[in-house]
Formats: structure tokens, sequence, C-alpha cells
């Protein structure tokens, strides 16, 4: 498995998720409307007008922060995460079934990585739809994209040849 080889490839960045960007810049407006109405800003208003620039400072660090870097090879899928998780490498031969569907029915949904629950792995950090991969065990992935259209195909062409 060469580095270069691969069939697909997807970054996803922390900061595109929804769910963070909202919160974020929620907090900044509060930050920026407490400044704005704080009588006594000598004390306290620079305080709130300090954090609410470093909030939005960091809403845009996060922009460029990879969380999920999604490839297929030939064989197998490989999930690398951020700085310390651990690489998971997907078996396509143990894949008995792959299907498009709604990664949850919430708008808003938090990042996650190699997230186990009530048997279903979870990857996600943006996109509204999901590539559902159930193994021979009954295990089931799933693993939210901006291209599921296209990690779909692939992952199904791969499961045939």
């Amino acid at each position: 498995m060469s580095e270069n080889n691969f069939l697909f490839e997807e970054k996803q960045y922390l900061g595109y998720n929804r769910y963070a960007l909202l919160r974020n810049l929620v907090l900044v407006l509060f930050c920026f409307v407490a400044y704005y109405y704080t009588e006594n800003r000598e004390q306290f208003g620079d305080l709130f007008f300090v954090l609410g620039v470093s909030l939005l400072i960091i809403s845009i660090i996060l922009l460029f922060v990879k969380h999920i870097h999604t490839k297929v090879y030939s064989g197998s899928i490989v999930l690398d995460g951020i700085w310390t998780t651990r690489k998971v490498k997907i078996d396509l031969n143990s894949i008995v079934k792959a299907e498009r569907v709604p990664y949850s029915q919430y708008h808003l949904n938090n990042p996650v990585y190699n997230l186990h629950r009530k048997g279903v792995v979870k990857f996600y950090t943006m996109g509204k739809e999901a590539v559902r991969l159930t193994d021979k065990d009954g295990l089931v992935y799933l693993i939210g994209s901006q291209k599921t259209e296209e990690l779909h195909r692939v992952i199904s062409s791969q499961m045939k040849s």
C-alpha cells in the first residue's frame, strides 16, 4: 500500500463543522454585546473585547486544523485523525454492505473520531450524509463525508472486485 496509490482522498477540518462554528460565533457575539453594554468599561469592558477577539482568532485557526483524513486504497480504508489519535484501518474484504445514509436527524452534530456507541463506530466532522459500512461481525462504521457519492462509489467498486 503505497502512500500515493489511493483511490479516494478527503480531508475534513474542524473549523468547518457547523456546530462548533455556530457555538464560537455566538460566544464572540455575546462578548462584543457585553463589551458594548458594560457601564464600567475601564475595569471589565476590555476583558470582554479581548475575549471576543481571541475567540474569533481561535475560530479562524480551527479552519486549518485537520480532523479526519480519509483515504481509500484497494482493499482498505484508512482514517487518520488529529495529532494523538491512532490510524483506523478498515479491511474492505470484511465489509458485506455499503450504503449512503443521512448522518443524523439533527442539523448540528459534534465532530467525532472513532466513537464507539451502541455497536456503531462513528467518524464525522461535517456534512449531511454518511456512508454506512457493515462488516461480517455486524459492526457498523458510519463515515461522515462531504463527498459521500464518490466515497460510496469507490467503496462499492472495491467490494465487487
